[in-house]
């Protein structure tokens, strides 16, 4: 145990423990002084000893490395002279000659009696290579007994072809064609190699595994034998060589180098790349057929990693180049795929595949970095932005393919529409257009993705209305041209309005079953989406439905504008309404027979709406009436008009349209006095309407200019007093358009 530690302060305490002591200082220090310097004599014979020792140890050294650089170079001069008997034997030289001379007859001798046997061998060798090559995925029992054989006879024609080197041509030239046949059989059993090397799967599967085992032995021979064959050629190559080296490296210099793992793994990547070339080829215009085949992927590989891989030394690491291969091939061949630009459902079918393929690969228990490059680069998602584009590139194409046919036929009328199974006018571009919307719309459900789905819907609706925007557009094109140049159109613009009309309605019903059958599909983030569009498309037919019902009312009163500008005219009292009611009747003959119920309901119910303003406002704007015959006649008129529409419609629905031609008729057989009565009457429901009440009060004869002044001020105080306005719903006089003097005046003119 090491002693404590005393401090300074310790130690005097020790002497100087009393007082008394103090005057014992100068004994204590002489003490003191005579111990220390005790302590350093001792200390300097110390460190002289350990110098003195130090000394001698090197000492000692320096002579023993001296003695075994001696040692060395006495060796190296021994080996020297054990190696080279040049050194100890005078006559060396002739030895080596001498025994050089025996060995070249030893060689000369084992040449010329294989060249004898060479042939014989072959003939064995042939016979066992084609026994075992037309077999290949049998069990090949000739392979190493083959291999033996050929590679002794091909060290052999190595050897001597290498000899022959500073032999004349001639020579050469005649070795050359006796080795002939070696070369042949030599090349073809590289070629059967390889053959196997194709076919280790289905060898395999054969129950020959042990083929395989033969095979890489071969190989890992051959490659051992290259190596050892490189190696002596460097070392060669990095200088100077004796010429025992020399001999020993002959057969070096005349050995092919076989590279036989290289060409062995490349012909195992060449197989399985052939193989999914031939099940593309089986399948090039079966896209779906292609990726149910793929199967053999799994089932190769499961057999693979039991089977084959216990055939291959550790080294070659060939579970992770099969699985590696596979996946390069896999992905060689879906590019290709992509490339032939295959339909919309194949891109579906394409992208679920992936994903299973993933999930299988990874139950395989196969490393995610094996496989290598992702397939499609990884945007397999793409897929589904590509299955989209491909749904909109096929509505656009087929679309505007389809929209050229109808045009040409709409424009030219050559032929009447058809007619449907009920017996309507139809057109058969809408039946294929909404079966093509239909198979798009399905094939966008097959996604099974809401986002795919409303992007599709969103397209559709874009075609729908252009569509419907491009034949309205037509329709308004071709209705000018009848009404401006009548005598350079075709006929038929009636039956084809009916059928555009017919196939809006038809569409419309489409698009609200679409709508149903759809929207319980998908989830409340894309149900919305779905609904305002689909919704967006039905209101645009019906829209252009309506538009179509009143280009039909155009055609009729576009005839009518003779018989129209005689209302209310000197002729008009002869009876000249009763055409504008056949001509209608004609018409809507035709109509009803052709169009849809729904819209020949709609178009009546325009066509009376439409004949109220004309004759409304013909008489606003007509010329002085003969009273009380104008009334007698406008009486007659509106029994005409009861009698036609009453045809079409019950009387009760009737009635309450038609009352506003009553109260006019009333306005204008009433009294001056009573005036007003009848003028309440016809506000009430359709609010002041002074304009036209003046206009019609002028037009009556038995009315003076001051007398119509009584009646216009009595029905604008009845106004005032009752607080008469607009009713909250604008009625058919709203659309009554009363004329300045001017203007009736250029018209009349």
């Amino acid at each position: 145990m090491a002693a404590p530690t005393i401090s300074a302060a310790q130690a005097v305490g020790e002497y100087l423990q009393s007082p008394d002591d103090l005057a014992k200082v100068a004994a204590f220090r002489k003490k003191l002084e005579k111990e220390k310097a005790s302590i350093d004599a001792r200390l300097r014979s110390g460190v002289k000893e350990q110098l003195d020792t130090t000394r001698d140890g090197l000492r000692k050294l320096f002579g023993t490395r001296n003695n075994v650089q001696a040692i060395k170079d006495e060796m190296e001069t021994v080996d020297r002279m054990c190696s080279d008997p040049q050194y100890v034997v005078s006559t060396f030289d002739q030895i080596s000659r001498v025994s050089m001379v025996h060995r070249n007859f030893e060689q000369t001798e084992e040449m010329v009696n294989n060249l004898l046997e060479m042939n014989s061998k072959l003939d064995v060798l042939e016979r066992m290579l084609v026994e075992d090559s037309n077999d290949i995925i049998g069990p090949a029992p000739n392979l190493l007994r083959i291999h033996f054989q050929l590679n002794r006879l091909e060290a052999f024609r190595n050897q001597t072809m290498h000899q022959a080197k500073k032999s004349s041509t001639d020579t050469r030239n005649t070795l050359t064609r006796w080795f002939e046949r070696l070369n042949n059989l030599i090349e073809a059993f590289d070629q059967y190699m390889l053959e196997l090397a194709r076919n280790i799967l289905p060898i395999v599967r054969a129950g020959n595994p042990d083929v395989i085992v033969r095979l890489m032995k071969i190989v890992e021979m051959e490659a051992r034998e290259d190596e050892k064959a490189i190696a002596i050629k460097l070392v060669k190559k990095a200088g100077k060589m004796d010429a025992a080296s020399k001999f020993r490296s002959m057969a070096a210099n005349a050995r092919v180098i076989k590279h036989y793992r290289s060409k062995v793994m490349k012909c195992i990547t060449e197989s399985i790349q052939a193989k999914f070339d031939d099940v593309y080829a089986a399948n090039e215009r079966n896209p779906a057929g292609f990726l149910d085949d793929l199967v053999f992927i799994y089932k190769d590989l499961i057999r693979i990693e039991s089977d084959v891989v216990p055939c291959f030394p550790p080294s070659y690491d060939i579970w992770q180049t099969y699985v590696r291969e596979y996946h390069k091939a896999l992905n060689n061949t879906i590019n290709k795929l992509m490339k032939s630009e295959p339909e919309a459902s194949a891109l579906l079918t394409l992208h679920a595949w992936i994903k299973e393929y993933k999930k299988s690969m990874r139950e395989l228990g196969i490393p995610a970095e094996w496989l290598e490059p992702p397939l499609l680069d990884g945007k397999e998602q793409s897929l589904i932005e590509d299955y989209l584009q491909l749904i909109i590139k096929k509505l656009d194409e087929w679309s505007e393919n389809l929209m050229k046919t109808e045009v040409a036929a709409f424009t030219a009328r050559e032929e009447p529409p058809e007619l449907s199974s009920d017996g309507l006018y139809t057109t058969s571009g809408t039946v294929i257009f909404l079966d093509m919307v239909n198979q798009q719309v399905d094939l966008a459900l097959d996604s099974g993705q809401g986002l795919v789905l409303a992007r599709a819907i969103e397209e559709v609706n874009r075609v729908m209305r252009s569509i419907q925007d491009r034949w309205v557009k037509l329709v308004d094109t071709e209705y000018k041209k009848h009404t401006e140049k009548p005598e350079e159109v075709p006929g038929g613009l009636v039956e084809y309005c009916i059928a555009l009309a017919n196939d809006q309605i038809k569409s419309a019903d489409f698009t609200e079953a679409l709508s149903a059958r759809i929207e319980p599909l998908v989830s409340e983030k894309y149900r919305v989406t779905i609904h305002d569009k689909l919704n967006d498309a039905l209101d645009g037919y019906l829209d252009v439905a309506k538009k179509y019902t009143q280009t039909l009312i155009n055609i009729i009163f576009n005839d009518l504008k003779p018989a129209v500008k005689q209302l209310f005219q000197p002729s008009w009292y002869e009876g000249t309404h009763a055409q504008i009611i056949e001509t209608m009747r004609d018409y809507l003959s035709d109509y009803q027979a052709y169009l849809n119920e729904s819209l020949f309901e709609v178009l009546l119910e325009d066509l009376l709406d439409t004949y109220l303003v004309t004759y409304l406002t013909a008489l606003a704007n007509g010329p002085k009436l003969n009273m009380p015959a104008a009334a007698e006649r406008m009486r007659q008129d509106i029994d005409e008009a009861y009698k036609f529409f009453g045809t079409y419609k019950k009387m009760k629905e009737l009635e309450p349209q038609m009352e506003v031609l009553d109260q006019v008729l009333a306005m204008l057989e009433a009294s001056k006095s009573l005036a007003f009565l009848s003028y309440y009457a016809f506000a009430k429901v359709h609010g002041p309407c002074i304009q036209f009440v003046e206009a019609l009060m002028k037009a009556r004869n038995d009315l003076d200019r001051s007398a119509v002044s009584e009646v216009m001020d009595s029905i604008k105080r009845k106004v005032k007093e009752d607080n008469i306005t607009d009713p909250p719903e604008p009625t058919i006089m709203k659309k009554i358009v009363i004329q300045g003097t001017l203007s009736r005046f250029l018209v009349r003119t």
